[in-house]
């Protein structure tokens, strides 16, 4: 359903969910400050445009989208994917890539495709994340120990390299409060789960550096002041952008936004008993990364830390949200000055922590217990993701489970001869007789199991008088089915052979006539039972012209 759930979370909306939604909304917006500006100087940018996303995903999702209690924002997710961009086409090619993934999000809402979304393999969701999580936990390392170097190089490997010529620069104070910052996070759980640690271990760590006069970098030292402003719109400058080079980006960002946005409303509906809208989500999430990019920010979606702290914490309807959003921005403008005495080092200690939590190791390690096939593409995406880039890992790891499934398909569809020592494809003991071969497909006959098929049948030595095709264990069949039946066919009316066919489902027995196949077999050619086929073909005596066709099983 196309509607935003906000317009039916306001029906009967009393004073008492308000006073929950407002507090909800106020404790995520002041957590979702510290990490927008880490997310955004991770991916290269400036702090303002972690701020800007947070401010326009967080009101166009809560708004628009389709879930109640869904926070939208920059996330950690997009990290690594935001710095390639940025370093390969500067911020005016992450605009774009942005503007284009958000249409392409729209597009898969307004097509009803959120539900598909939600069934991409866990082995890619994990190899990527995981991957994802090692490359924002390394590219964190520079900022964490103080190392005197230059901008960290893109590559992981090359990274590495540049962290082992320069560790003869570690600085201690910024070793201490960087690891002071992550005592903090990790510690303060045990304290109070009501103020968020991320929230206490920044503000500890910014007034330490500013009343002890520690010599460390800061936000404001890096990026200079922030000044307090409203986002104004701009388009992207186009001259000497290679728009090819940003399609595949584009699909990342969309495809990793549309997973992440869609994990996060499912978890969330775990957590509220109740059921977001997927197609709604897809075109509100859409929304949000066409604005943000436009008015200087950057790639958004669902965050699942944050959104489980709103219901945490009593948020239960998107007004929860835009308060969430609403106080993003008084912070930004009211509090922009204190954002420059942010240590650098407390930052990286809040993304390492991130970083960790992503990783989710546990469930990476579980994996290795699944079938060889699964670990296969679980390594190769979160190898690629680590080694290469996240685009390639995402385009492999699903072009690899598309492999996958079609092998999956093969093997769960089989083609079984019934002979007369083993009449056991019908019900009855009724026996086969002499020229007459019958074979039982099970499972959908789909490209995989076509290719099955046609090897089944092409091992028959004989050319049989009449062939009966079961086909009561198909539920569906598509367009590479149809074409193995229909070379079937030709191949059988060139020898002299009957085909007569079983129990046509529903679905199947619509495909064939569309694509002209019933008018090959003829009626006279159609059973409901294996029996009455096995009658047929004894007799050897079509029907009488215009007589109804034998009865055609709708359920086997």
């Amino acid at each position: 359903m196309l509607r935003p759930v906000l317009l039916d979370a306001l029906g009967g909306y009393d004073r008492g969910q308000a006073r929950a939604d407002v507090a909800a909304g106020v404790i995520v917006g002041v957590v979702a400050v510290p990490l927008a500006i880490a997310f955004a100087i991770a991916g290269g940018l400036p702090p303002s445009y972690g701020l800007i996303t947070a401010v326009v995903a967080g009101t166009l999702v809560s708004a628009l989208g389709g879930s109640r209690v869904q926070i939208a924002g920059p996330t950690g997710a997009f990290v690594v994917l935001v710095y390639g961009i940025v370093q390969q086409h500067g911020v005016d090619g992450l605009a774009v890539a942005t503007l284009l993934a958000g249409g392409l999000l729209i597009t898969l809402g307004l097509a009803g495709l959120g539900s598909v979304i939600k069934y991409v393999p866990y082995p890619v969701t994990t190899g990527f994340t995981s991957g994802i999580a090692v490359v924002i936990l390394t590219g964190q390392l520079k900022d964490l120990l103080g190392l005197d170097m230059p901008a960290a190089p893109p590559g992981f490997t090359d990274l590495l390299q540049a962290y082992a010529g320069h560790l003869g620069s570690v600085d201690p104070v910024t070793v201490l409060v960087g690891g002071a910052t992550l005592l903090i996070l990790w510690q303060w759980p045990r304290v109070s789960h009501r103020v968020p640690a991320p929230v206490v271990a920044l503000v500890a760590a910014t007034a330490a550096v500013s009343l002890l006069g520690l010599d460390v970098e800061t936000v404001g030292s890096r990026f200079g002041p922030m000044a307090p402003a409203l986002p104004r719109p701009h388009l992207p400058r186009l001259a000497g952008l290679d728009l090819g080079a940003l399609i595949g980006p584009a699909v990342a960002i969309a495809l990793l936004g549309a997973v992440e946005s869609l994990l996060s409303a499912v978890v969330a509906d775990g957590m509220t008993g109740q059921r977001h809208r997927s197609n709604m989500e897809l075109v509100a999430q859409g929304l949000a990364n066409v604005a943000s990019p436009l008015l200087g920010g950057m790639p958004a979606t669902g965050a699942i830390a944050r959104t489980a702290t709103n219901v945490r914490n009593g948020g239960r309807t998107p007004v929860a949200g835009l308060v969430h959003a609403a106080t993003v921005l008084a912070t930004s403008l009211f509090l922009a000055r204190w954002v420059g005495l942010i240590p650098m080092a407390a930052l990286a200690a809040i993304l390492v922590t991130v970083a960790y939590h992503m990783s989710d190791w546990r469930s990476f390690v579980a994996e290795f217990s699944a079938p060889r096939s699964d670990v296969l593409v679980l390594l190769s995406t979160f190898s690629l993701t680590v080694l290469v880039d996240l685009t390639v890992a995402i385009e492999v790891g699903m072009v690899l489970a598309a492999f996958l499934f079609m092998r999956r398909m093969a093997e769960v569809t089989n083609v079984v001869a019934v002979t007369a020592e083993s009449p056991a494809g019908h019900s009855s003991a009724a026996p086969v007789p002499e020229g007459v071969q019958v074979y039982e497909i099970n499972g959908p006959f789909f490209f995989g199991a076509a290719e099955k098929f046609s090897e089944t049948l092409h091992t028959v030595s004989t050319r049989p008088r009449v062939l009966i095709l079961g086909m009561r264990g198909v539920n569906a069949v598509d367009s590479t089915g149809l074409h193995a039946l229909r070379q079937l066919l030709r191949r059988t009316r060139a020898d002299g052979t009957r085909v007569i066919l079983v129990g046509v489902h529903a679905q199947p027995m619509v495909a064939m006539e569309r694509a002209g196949l019933l008018d090959a077999v003829g009626a006279e050619d159609l059973a409901g039972t294996v029996e009455e086929a096995l009658a047929m073909a004894s007799s050897g005596i079509a029907p009488t012209p215009g007589a109804p066709p034998p009865p055609v099983s709708a359920g086997g």
